[in-house]
This record gives structure tokens, C-alpha cells and sequence, in this order.
């Protein structure tokens, strides 16, 4: 699979098989997601991944968590601004149309909104899960790099015949996925990223992507 191949068949995965992960692939995908760039080679990244028993572990206490009606952890950070602008506006809501249009959800229909994003703390079915800290001292140039070595890591996964989805959404559970994985005080879960072979039978509709005018300038020389 070609770079080009692996960039445009990479989408966010909501339905797995149980087929398991084979623990060398993940190895070689994390081993040359090394060579992520970084502001000055720092590598501000601390992945953990989980499978086997760890992982039922923590589905079985963020489900448990989830039915008891426990409210989201405190925020470490802030995941959207306050007020989304146009054009960033419209584009969430297209995605949550488009979302859950496909499961033929409607927007007005909450109770089954809930259920379909409940999905999350099982890992969408996943055997195989990576959860990506970075340390509290850094800035946000590092967040950035930590962005880079994600998509360095998915795309890699492509090309082991492997899919994902990132998950900002484990951010809220932080407080779970510490009890599972003990991580060092200093730092803070950026997200999960679910990773396995894609359930086919679903029938995942991809979401849309703007136009390449409304995101690229071209400037050209004379």
C-alpha cells in the first residue's frame, strides 16, 4: 500500500471484528512511528496499548461507570473552543448529521444518540487499543507533534491491513483508564486510538471533506 493509498483509506473505524491484532504487527507501526517529527526530536509522546484482559478491564469499568450514570471527569484540557466559528461550525454539524444519518439516527433523538456514543467505551468492538499521554510541562507545539505521530501511527496501521479511530472521547474517562494503566502523575490522556480489522458488514458511510479551495491558498509565482 502506497502513501497515497494509506492517507485516503484511512477513516474513523466505529466497527471492528474480534480477529486479534497480531502484537508483531503493532510493533513494527510503533517502532517506525518513532520517526514521527517533533520540534527538536523532543518525542513528547507516552503510548500505552492494551489487549487481552487489560483491555476487557477497562470496557468493563467504563461500561460499568457509563450505567451507573457517573458524570464525565474533570476536563484536563479543552477540546473545542467555546464558541465554534464559521466555517468549523458547519462542519461538526455535518459530521454529527452524517454520522448519525448513517445509523439512521435523527437529530432530535437523543436517548439514541447517547447509545450509538456509548460505542466509545467499548472501543467500537476493538481487540486492540492504544492510549497516547503527553506530559503536563509541554506547550502547544507539542500537542502538535503529538498530532503528527498519531496520523504517523494510523497510517501505518493501514499498511498492516489494520483500521482505527482516534477518540478524544477517552479524555473524559481519565480517571478509568488511569486505574488500568497506573501513568506517572505528570501525565495527561490525550485521547485513545481503537484499532483492529474492520467490520465490513456495517456498511460505514464515510464522512465528508471540504473542498480543497476553502483550506489551501495557493500562492504562485510570476
Amino acid at each position: 500500500m502506497d502513501v497515497y493509498e494509506a492517507a485516503t483509506s484511512r477513516r474513523a473505524v466505529r466497527r471492528f471484528t474480534d480477529r486479534p491484532v497480531p502484537r508483531e504487527a503493532l510493533e513494527r507501526v510503533l517502532s517506525a512511528a518513532a520517526c514521527a517529527p517533533s520540534g527538536s526530536n523532543i518525542q513528547p509522546w507516552h503510548s500505552y496499548v492494551l489487549t487481552g484482559a487489560p483491555l476487557a478491564e477497562l470496557k468493563k469499568r467504563a461500561g460499568e461507570r457509563l450505567a451507573s450514570g457517573d458524570h464525565w471527569d474533570v476536563p484536563e484540557y479543552e477540546m473545542y473552543p467555546p464558541e465554534l466559528n464559521s466555517p468549523y461550525r458547519e462542519r461538526r454539524s455535518a459530521f454529527g448529521e452524517q454520522r448519525y444519518g448513517a445509523l439512521g439516527i435523527a437529530r432530535e433523538d437523543l436517548e439514541s444518540r447517547q447509545r450509538a456514543a456509548a460505542a466509545n467505551w467499548d472501543c467500537f468492538g476493538a481487540p486492540a487499543a492504544l492510549f497516547c499521554y503527553i506530559d503536563r510541562c509541554m506547550g502547544s507545539p507539542q500537542w502538535a507533534d503529538i498530532g503528527m505521530y498519531l496520523q504517523t501511527v494510523m497510517l501505518l496501521l493501514r499498511a498492516e491491513g489494520l483500521h482505527s479511530c482516534p477518540q478524544m472521547a477517552w479524555a473524559k474517562y481519565h480517571r478509568t483508564v488511569a486505574e488500568v494503566l497506573s501513568p506517572p502523575e505528570g501525565l495527561i490522556l490525550f485521547c485513545g486510538v481503537s484499532i483492529g480489522f474492520e467490520d465490513v458488514t456495517a456498511g460505514e458511510a464515510r464522512t465528508g471533506r471540504a473542498p480543497l479551495d476553502e483550506t489551501v491558498t495557493f500562492v504562485d509565482g510570476l
